[in-house]
């Protein structure tokens, strides 16, 4: 069954980035919630280079309608010039939770 919900995933340099863009996201009803999980380390290739650096993820959930503004309104925010904003389908879940999400991020 799909829902018509997501959760997208969204790497930044620190906590308090996330919390900016999470409250935001929330804010602005385009997320029902925003969780940020701290003390990530991540080990990727940028411009040539292997990175290893510290960051924080955010994990939020919304409406799969909502993933454009959502990407786009994150992109304004984010301080990377390439950010990590990827969206994984919820194929199923408890009915009142995703009750909550539409409620959450209606407009």
């Amino acid at each position: 069954m799909d829902t018509g919900h997501i959760i997208v995933f969204v790497t930044v340099p620190d906590r308090d980035a996330g919390a900016a863009i999470g409250r935001k996201m929330v804010e602005e009803r385009l997320a029902a919630c925003c969780n940020i999980v701290p003390g990530l380390r991540s080990i990727y290739r940028w411009k040539g280079k292997i990175c290893d650096e510290a960051e924080a993820l955010c994990i939020f959930k919304t409406r799969s309608d909502l993933f454009g503004e959502l990407r786009d309104r994150v992109k304004s925010l984010h301080p990377y010039e390439c950010p990590e904003i990827i969206a994984v389908d919820i194929k199923d879940g408890f009915k009142g939770y995703l009750d909550w999400i539409d409620g959450a991020t209606g407009r």
